[in-house]
Formats: C-alpha cells, sequence, structure tokens
C-alpha cells in the first residue's frame, strides 16, 4: 500500500474528511487527524466492513505554545461545538503541553515536544503512526513507517520512553476482538 492508497481508503470514511476540513478552516496551529480513527477505516476497508466499525473516536493533535489549560480547553469546547451535532466524538490535544499531565497520569516519563508529528512518533503502536492534514493542495500526510503494517492488519509495538506492554496488550486485544484478521506481535518484538 503507498501513500495515495492509504489515504483514498482513510477518506472512505466520510467523518475523516469532514473532521480534516473543519481543522484546515479553523486553522488550529499544527493540526493533525491521527491514529485509530485512520488506520482502522483503513483496516474495515481492507476486511469489507462499515467504515466506521470499532473507531471510539476521533484523535486531533495540534501544536500551540500557550499551554494553559485554559487554551487547550477553548480548542477541545470549539470542536465539540462543530462535531456534536453530528455525533462525532473527538479527542483534541495540544501537544505542547502534554508532558505537563502525562508522567503524572500514567506514570511513565513524557519528554516535552517541539511540534505535533513528535507526538505521532510516540504512539504506542507503530502502525498506527500517522497523521493526515488537509492543505490548500490536498492532503499532507504523515507516517514515519509507512503503511505496510496497515496494509498487512499487523500490530506492533514502538518501544519507546513512554511504553507500556499493559497498555499495549490492552490495546492489541481490543483490535484482535474486533478484527481477528489481525496479527499482533508481541510486546518485545522489535
Amino acid at each position: 500500500m503507498n501513500q495515495a492508497e492509504f489515504l483514498t481508503a482513510a477518506l472512505q470514511n466520510p467523518i475523516n474528511e469532514i473532521i480534516t476540513e473543519e481543522l484546515f478552516r479553523l486553522s488550529l496551529p499544527d493540526a493533525w487527524l491521527v491514529s485509530g480513527c485512520l488506520v482502522q477505516t483503513v483496516w474495515n476497508v481492507l476486511t469489507k466492513r462499515a467504515v466506521d466499525y470499532g473507531i471510539n473516536d476521533y484523535d486531533v493533535f495540534y501544536f500551540d505554545p500557550d499551554t494553559s489549560w485554559e487554551a487547550e480547553d477553548g480548542v477541545i469546547r470549539t470542536l465539540a461545538q462543530r462535531f456534536s451535532s453530528r455525533g462525532i466524538g473527538v479527542e483534541a490535544r495540544n501537544q505542547a503541553r502534554v508532558h505537563l499531565w502525562y508522567p503524572e497520569k500514567h506514570r511513565l516519563p513524557y519528554p516535552p515536544l517541539r511540534c505535533s508529528t513528535d507526538g505521532i512518533d510516540r504512539f504506542l503502536t507503530k502502525n498506527t503512526q500517522i497523521g493526515i492534514r488537509r492543505t490548500r493542495d490536498g492532503y499532507e500526510v504523515y507516517a514515519p513507517n509507512g503503511f505496510d503494517d496497515v496494509a498487512g492488519m499487523i500490530a506492533r509495538p514502538n518501544p519507546g520512553p513512554n511504553f507500556s506492554v499493559a497498555n499495549y496488550e490492552a490495546k492489541a486485544a481490543r483490535w484482535k476482538g474486533l478484527w481477528p484478521e489481525l496479527t499482533v506481535l508481541p510486546a518485545d518484538a522489535p
């Protein structure tokens, strides 16, 4: 699977397109639609399921140097207002402030990030290290590991500073229950 094929499949879920269009209109700094909603849509296309099957919510990353909770809460409220009438659940996080709350919440280190793609790089699984965003000329795709694991329906751990075996195994078990075709690599796999 190449980038164009991935994007075509991911955008078969109209919610992904709606969100990226709205993020473009809002001009949130360094904003990306990320992770599961993209990969799971592609899995659904590959397995001929409804395009939104198994998707709990839609994750948005952005990077605003204003690390106050009030600023992030304002973005969260704005996005909720824009999408709630359509029944779309969006979880937005300012990547500039994750290091302020993550260590306490998850008991794991989380060094500060410099941009949203740094946050994508720290995802629990390599297969979900993907983000898309609307541009004036179409779409930009960030996928440091490419699309082979997505196309092959492989869940692969992404060991790093905030990796948790328990969290990986719980996420992989949920996915395997929804997509039995998925191959789940062990938490210690390279």
